[in-house]
């Protein structure tokens, strides 16, 4: 397994279009804060997290940086147990920091509003 560091997941984070509007040192912050949860591992428990950073974690699984796994156990009384884990989706971090932005604001379509005179505005 290859070790995933604060520069490499800011820049997924940067590169993803949800978080483009991120500054550097927002995504560095949130890199680093994700990353102190996982150690060198790239799956954690998720009895660990704070509802704050489940919320979090969420969020960059929307953005496919993050994905969720279960396992199913049967305890000594009969009755099932369920584990839920978090999992960092590397290659995928990785292969955004390759690729680079795929989204800027000022690459947006243009809007039919901008072809409009600003006199037509005012009553």
């Amino acid at each position: 397994m290859e070790v995933l560091t604060t520069e490499t997941l800011a820049a997924a984070i940067n590169y993803s279009p949800e978080y483009s509007h991120m500054g550097k040192d927002e995504s560095n912050y949130l890199a680093e804060h994700i990353l102190n949860f996982f150690g060198y591992s790239d799956r954690i428990i998720d009895n660990v997290l704070h509802p704050e950073d489940r919320d979090t974690f969420y969020m960059l699984e929307d953005a496919g940086l993050m994905e969720t796994e279960r396992e199913e156990t049967t305890l000594y009384d009969g009755r099932e147990w369920r584990i839920h884990y978090w999992l960092l989706k590397t290659s995928e971090i990785q292969r955004r920091m390759d690729s680079g932005p795929k989204y800027a604001p000022e690459d947006e379509e243009p809007s039919v509003y901008d072809e409009i005179p600003e006199d037509i505005w005012s009553r």
